[in-house]
């Protein structure tokens, strides 16, 4: 069996990795730090909750280490990118838990929180920044930070990031970066978009999918439940209620949804939160630490907060209402049955929602178990919902939609492992073609 002492990993990350209790990496960790230590461009493809973090974290640190560099007034040696805030603070904290007493600085960059100490921070330059793209963009316009010295740059979560409409962010943050760098883009799901975000980002890119895209997690038991649209209330309640000692996630759609729901449950006794995007930093990070220190049972959120969450011992997911993009539920349920546990995914369905429920079997490729209720026709609802037009990402204030492109052409090359493998490949964008791992 694989452990980390043969992945190449310097002696100081091996003690890291002992500190933090690792034992045995993950399929991604095993098959992606040894191409991210020679350097080599990658695009790797895994669920939820398999340690992408330390996959290109530890090879990462370990780099940084190897240089032996301090990095410049404003700038920073290598840039980690994510959708949400609660993300950028999960990467932040696994990357200082690699480098304790290293004289590396990992520095964060987020919205919804005060600017100014975020320059105060930048003004001495970090190894690492680990940023959101729109927070991030207005430091540079502000020119309290410097990318053109980031030789390291790092897409974590890519495909949530189109989704949100970042698309022309990161565009214009990677011509901002060295173009003599080594670039790593991380997605759960593989739109045409991530193709397309690969060719114009990657050079000569190894591919490392533990999974198929859009496959779940092997150990969650997924169900749904047919009923009325005004009925799904008094059944979630009475569900909860049944299972006191659950820690679960609720998904609904939207932020008014989510913080109704939320005083409903409140209202019924049972000890619930809310984050969603109406909510302020404070309240975002106290409604997280009340669920992991178990003071709140039961968080009820919007897909803002799916990507950033990662609580051990979250032992069921629900879809109060199922997302308008299937990629979604994939990222929702991946909340539970993290690190190799069991967890349950439960989906209530409307009848117009029955359309949604069928995008989502497609891309997962499972029929999901019908626990009660009637199976609505097709015919019940327009597709993907009553009265809703065909489900598009959502725009943000950085940008419009992204489109879609034309998928890469051309087959997949072997690995090479000639005399030059550890050397920095020359940095000549992507043909297309990928190099399977």
């Amino acid at each position: 069996m694989t452990d980390f002492q043969t992945l190449g990993l310097s002696d100081t990350l091996l003690k890291a990795i002992a500190a933090t209790g690792y034992q045995t990496p993950t399929p991604i960790q095993r098959d992606a730090i040894p191409h991210i230590l020679r350097g080599e461009d990658l695009l790797g493809l895994a669920q939820t909750g398999t340690g992408k973090t330390a996959a290109f974290g530890l090879p990462l640190c370990q780099r940084l280490l190897e240089e032996d560099t301090r990095p410049v007034a404003k700038g920073a040696r290598a840039l980690v990118l994510a959708p949400t805030r609660e993300l950028v603070k999960q990467i932040a904290d696994n990357l200082i838990s690699f480098i304790k007493g290293s004289p590396l600085r990992v520095t964060t960059v987020v919205g919804g929180v005060s600017i100014n100490p975020q320059i105060k921070r930048m003004a001495r330059g970090a190894d690492i920044l680990v940023a959101t793209p729109g927070r991030l963009l207005d430091l540079v316009d502000r020119n309290a930070v410097q990318l053109d010295a980031a030789s390291y740059l790092v897409l974590d979560e890519a495909d949530q990031m189109l989704d949100l409409g970042f698309i022309h962010a990161l565009r214009r943050i990677a011509k901002l970066v060295s173009k003599d760098r080594q670039t790593l883009l991380f997605s759960a799901t593989m739109p045409k978009q991530i193709e397309e975000l690969g060719r114009s980002y990657l050079t000569d890119p190894v591919r490392v999918e533990v999974a198929p895209a859009g496959r779940t997690a092997d150990k969650i038991a997924q169900s749904v439940h047919f009923m009325d649209q005004k009925a799904k209330t008094d059944f979630l309640t009475d569900l909860m209620c049944k299972r006191p000692g659950d820690t679960a996630l609720v998904f609904c759609r939207t932020k008014h949804g989510a913080e109704r729901l939320m005083k409903k449950l409140v209202a019924a006794g049972i000890s619930a939160g809310s984050i969603h995007g109406n909510k302020s930093q404070n309240q975002r990070d106290r409604a997280i630490k009340g669920l992991r220190e178990g003071t709140i049972k039961v968080l009820v959120a919007t897909d803002v907060a799916a990507r950033g969450i990662d609580i051990p011992g979250v032992s069921h997911v629900y879809n109060f209402e199922l997302p308008e993009v299937a990629e979604a539920y994939v990222h929702r349920i991946g909340r539970t049955a993290r690190a190799g546990a069991e967890g349950d995914a439960v989906a209530l369905c409307a009848p117009e929602e029955i359309g949604l429920l069928r995008q989502v079997e497609k891309l997962t490729g499972i029929a999901i178990e019908v626990a009660s209720g009637e199976v609505p026709s097709m015919s019940q609802a327009e597709s993907p919902g009553r009265g809703r037009k065909q489900a598009k990402p959502r725009r943000s204030s950085n940008g419009p939609r992204p489109q879609s492109k034309p998928q890469f052409q051309g087959k997949e090359k072997a690995t090479g492992n000639g005399p030059d493998a550890g050397r920095r490949p020359n940095r000549k964008r992507s043909s297309g073609a990928y190099r399977a791992a």
